[in-house]
């Protein structure tokens, strides 16, 4: 193998993001995942275990890895993170009830002692906290049944991701 082989191969691995999505079950992780890849989304069964979705977007390979949010998977969510550029932590905003129990999932998983508007999502998981200062966050309104602002999402995890990884 040539040394510009090589020096391409490097570039391109560059250009790959290992993107972890997750969420409570019924949260809207796979049609996400299907919406932005333009497949049909009338049919999405739960997710048993995880599945991985590679797309391009803007020149970089997203390697979706959508995780089953089901409460006898969520304690293996933590084995998903290594080698992990960015994680889209995905709220059903309309599901009000679990909205605790999405809060403290999320605290878990990052080892931390009718719809809501993104700002009301942000004030009841306490995203505005100290907790949560040296984390790389946004929250993104979306719709995986339309699709409405989901490009919008994964641009800024992109451009964040990009950002961190091609500094190093």
């Amino acid at each position: 193998m040539g040394f510009l082989t090589i020096v391409r191969k490097l570039r391109q691995k560059e250009k790959e993001m290992k993107i972890l999505i997750i969420g409570l079950d019924n949260a809207g992780k796979t049609t996400i995942v299907k919406k932005f890849n333009n497949e049909p989304t009338d049919t999405v069964e739960p997710t048993l275990g995880f599945d991985i979705k590679t797309l391009e977007h803007r020149g970089f390979n997203l390697n979706f890895w959508d995780v089953g949010g089901q409460q006898t998977i969520r304690a293996y969510w933590r084995n998903y993170f290594e080698v992990t550029d960015g994680l889209i932590w995905v709220v059903d905003s309309a599901d009000k009830w679990r909205l605790d129990t999405c809060r403290d999932e999320l605290a878990a998983l990052l080892d931390l002692p009718n719809a809501l508007s993104p700002e009301e999502i942000s004030e009841h998981l306490n995203l505005g906290s100290a907790q949560y200062a040296n984390r790389h966050w946004e929250i993104q309104s979306c719709s995986a049944r339309t699709g409405d602002g989901l490009v919008k999402g994964i641009d800024w995890m992109v451009d964040d991701v990009a950002s961190r990884i091609m500094l190093r």
